[in-house]
């Protein structure tokens, strides 16, 4: 599939996705929904991938929302479908067997803080400003934002903060759980792959059961302790697993396959 509005960058196990609509700040229309799904259904399976970096073009927005005017185009009756397709690609971000980090370069409003939500960690440029401000619109999140903000700040912020409208910088963001660190821009890409490059020297088959395991906790009718035992079980039983023992028996590193 050739892709309008992404770029598409591997450097060396690390892939990085770019959203490409500077003159919309990388808003979220249907053509890049689209894209992003193709994308993230190619990375389940290309073993050669171990981390993916998720950005924006320029300095000024990650993704600066949903096209609302795309909006104005579906039929009322049709809202709900709407907001069930963000989730269903939303979900296989948070739910990809690698990590993804979200490069937070500016704006991350709307659509564009709940992609950040979905990616599993979330590095903040100095600059970026996070939102959801719906209401303001007379419509609420739709994208999993009402769910995954509450996972991160709590139910007491995450109300005032959908409620209000209001938008936070990224310090506050950090100091809330919603980032993870916060760097200057120009570092910002260097730290995200650096932090990739220490996920990459562990098993993958260990990674990807962190991540089945965690988010099996906010799984509605799912045990997580249940599938953390399944996890621990496959992982025991890996040639990872023997060499990151022996390695540690005979003082190395690990040479994980």
């Amino acid at each position: 599939m050739k892709y309008e509005n992404l770029t598409i960058e591997n450097d060396g196990a690390i892939c990085v996705v770019t959203i490409n609509r500077p003159e919309s700040l990388n808003a979220l229309n249907n053509k890049t929904l689209t894209e992003l799904e193709h994308v993230f259904d190619m990375l389940t399976d290309n073993n050669t991938i171990r981390v993916v970096i998720l950005t924006g073009s320029g300095t000024k927005s990650f993704v600066a929302g949903a096209d609302i005017k795309e909006f104005l185009e579906v039929a009322p009756a049709n809202g709900g479908g709407v907001a069930q397709r963000g989730q269903d690609i939303f979900f296989k971000i948070e739910n990809l067997n690698k990590p993804v980090i979200a490069a937070v370069n500016g704006f991350a409003l709307g659509g564009g803080c709940e992609l950040a939500m979905a990616c599993h960690l979330r590095i903040a440029s100095e600059n970026a400003k996070f939102a959801q401000p719906e209401v303001n619109l007379g419509i609420i999140a739709g994208y999993g934002g009402t769910q995954r903000l509450v996972q991160y700040v709590g139910k007491t912020k995450a109300m005032e903060l959908h409620l209000t409208g209001d938008m936070i910088n990224a310090a506050e963001a950090q100091t809330l759980g919603l980032v993870n660190n916060v760097v200057p821009i120009e570092q910002l890409l260097d730290e995200c792959k650096k932090i990739a490059a220490k996920i990459i020297s562990k098993s993958p088959e260990a990674v990807a059961g962190v991540i089945r395991s965690i988010n099996a906790y906010f799984e509605e009718g799912t045990n997580g302790y249940k599938v953390e035992v399944e996890e621990f079980g496959k992982v025991f039983n890996s040639g990872n697993f023997i060499e990151g023992v022996h390695a540690f028996i005979e003082k190395r590193k690990p040479n994980f396959k």
